[in-house]
């Protein structure tokens, strides 16, 4: 008898799907650039990165690396770089970059200084969000 509920695969996918949305939207929301518009960006991401998890299972632990970097080309597209390095206080802004670029436990990473800045989801840290003083 076959069963009509979802797989297990279909499960993870989505929740990583729902982390990957959370942790880029708390990045967007650090930065102060969650506008609708940009919120919209993750959400095409995240669509697309549906597919691609549905078609590559074992990839579903590298997704919101992936979502982290088509929203950050996407608003390099549209309105120039993001996240900006908040490490480098000399020199032309630059953005940092997503840590590994296909991997688990995705960073922002500043190449020019070679260090860590945050994990994706915690760029409020670095960006001095958290508190108010």
């Amino acid at each position: 008898m076959a069963s009509s509920s979802p797989s297990p695969s279909v499960s993870a996918l989505e929740q990583a799907l729902h982390a990957a949305r959370a942790l880029v939207i708390a990045d967007l929301v650090a930065g102060e650039v969650a506008e609708a518009d940009v919120v919209s960006m993750v959400e095409e991401s995240v669509a697309q990165r549906r597919w691609w998890g549905e078609q590559w299972p074992e990839g579903i632990g590298y997704v919101a690396g992936l979502v982290a970097q088509d929203v950050q080309d996407a608003l390099l597209e549209a309105y120039g770089r993001w996240p900006l390095c908040p490490v480098c206080g000399h020199g032309d802004p630059h953005a940092l970059e997503v840590e590994p670029e296909l991997g688990p436990d995705p960073h922002w990473v500043c190449h020019k200084a070679g260090v860590s800045v945050a994990p994706v989801g915690a760029l409020a840290t670095a960006l001095g969000g958290g508190s108010d003083g």
